[in-house]
């Protein structure tokens, strides 16, 4: 449902640019595609790093779980 109402605000607001000035409206239009283009790598970059880190809070935490799981048991 987020996505909906984020599509949605950004078409509207798309449409008030319009109204007010439409030669800058068609080239955000215009430029958005390349601009979604060169944002492609920090994404890819993000990605990579929030899994480096998961992989990490893992090793870290993996011995905390490791004691829990035994303290579970022995209870």
């Amino acid at each position: 449902m987020g996505g909906a109402v984020t599509a949605l605000l950004t078409i509207i607001g798309w449409l008030i640019l319009f109204v007010l000035c439409w030669p800058l409206a068609l080239l955000a239009l215009l430029l958005w595609p390349l601009l979604w283009l060169v944002s492609l790598p920090f994404r890819l970059i993000g990605i990579t790093f929030e899994a480096v880190f998961a992989l990490l809070r893992g090793v870290l935490f993996l011995p905390a779980r490791l004691l829990s799981a035994k303290r579970r048991k022995a209870a």
